[in-house]
């Protein structure tokens, strides 16, 4: 426990990094986490006797998450309608099974599209009625530790557009995670999803829906100036699709019958066990934004 601590700490602080700062360090951290993903999943489907294109499916995912840093929706579309008729002209010139095809088309989609839709949220440059600074934040939320100053750093913080729904995101994203673990382990007694997840429970779900809730409210409304209505809808959209981008790696390990999907993060297991639940809110608060927020 003490390693998870100390590994999800300084995870912590590496993404904070790398979502303030943006730009080409964001782009190319999100191409890093998607290939060493699509290394873990192409590594769970070997061991049942499925072979991805391991090689052709990193390939393409540089193109995609290339194409996402240009801005270019059409180039995305490309690579994705490109990249699988040729994973599948590979049955007819290479040693590729049509079963090999499906799963590498597959994984390629859903390793890929979710730091896609990352990179595009996080380029979002418009103003959506946030504050310039935080410095109104800062008085009521100032903290002294010693010459430590929390409150500077709010109100120096890059907070534009883009950044704002990257937070939102992730944070709600990890009390998602959170609040479902402590109340479940708390309070846990009916099942939720047996046969795929024995250790999930109703009530962890229903302390995600809250937990992200609230986290949505204090996030993205109080700190970056959302509308609150919307935050609740956002809360409640991503707590679910949490749940499920959580469920839907659990059936991927099952079915592989692995525990983690790798191990280079200590405590932690792989890329494909910490964004499990990413790869579902990412897209669908990508979508959320566009049509309520931005």
């Amino acid at each position: 426990m003490l390693l998870r601590i100390i590994t999800g700490i300084i995870g912590i602080g590496i993404a904070a990094v790398v979502i303030q700062v943006g730009g080409a360090p964001f782009a190319f951290v999100a191409l890093l986490l998607s290939l060493l993903a699509w290394n873990e999943y192409s590594n769970a489907f070997e061991r049942t006797g499925i072979y991805t294109a391991k090689i052709f499916g990193a390939l393409i995912l540089v193109f995609l998450l290339f194409s996402a840093w240009l801005g270019n929706i059409e180039e995305v579309l490309a690579c994705l309608v490109l990249g699988t008729l040729a994973i599948f002209l590979w049955t007819v010139i290479g040693s590729l099974s049509p079963t090999d095809a499906c799963v590498s088309a597959a994984g390629v989609f859903y390793v890929g599209m979710p730091f896609v839709y990352l990179i595009l949220m996080r380029f979002f440059t418009e103003k959506n009625n946030l504050p310039d600074s935080l410095e109104s934040l800062a008085d009521i939320t100032r903290v002294q530790l010693g010459n430590f100053d929390v409150a500077q750093i709010l109100s120096t913080g890059n907070f534009e557009t883009g950044c704002a729904l990257i937070w939102t995101l992730f944070i709600c994203t990890w009390a998602s995670d959170t609040f479902a673990y402590f109340i479940g382990s708390l309070f846990g007694s009916r099942k939720l999803a047996p046969r795929i997840s024995p250790n999930k429970t109703v009530e962890g779900f229903l302390g995600s829906v809250v937990g992200t809730t609230a986290a949505a409210l204090v996030v993205g409304g109080l700190v970056f100036n959302f509308p609150f209505l919307q935050m609740i809808e956002a809360g409640l959209l991503l707590s679910v699709a949490a749940t499920l981008g959580d469920l839907v790696e659990s059936v991927i390990k099952r079915f592989a019958r692995i525990k983690d999907s790798g191990f280079i993060i200590p405590g932690h297991g792989g890329i494909l066990d910490r964004f499990d639940s990413i790869f579902y809110t990412a897209p669908i608060f990508y979508y959320f934004a566009v049509v309520m927020l931005i």
